[in-house]
């Protein structure tokens, strides 16, 4: 059975279709982003997790940007 089909076959499974149509689909993305928020915020790699990176990346910026106004 090719792919496309076992996923065609999958998707009908999930309940809704006649009543949300593709918007049935909704919750799951919801929880996929909730998952990926939790990991980037409790999840270390290393020494860091994500929001750490982002906020040394930030500040590195606004420091720089100080920098090249002052000069």
């Amino acid at each position: 059975m090719p792919v496309s089909s076992r996923v065609k076959r999958i998707l009908r499974l999930v309940p809704g279709k006649q009543r949300f149509g593709v918007y049935r689909f909704l919750p799951f993305f919801f929880l996929l982003g909730g998952a990926m928020e939790w990991f980037m915020i409790n999840v270390r790699i290393g020494k860091e997790t994500f929001y750490d990176v982002y906020r040394r990346k930030r500040s590195e910026r606004q420091y720089e940007a100080r920098m090249a106004k002052n000069e």
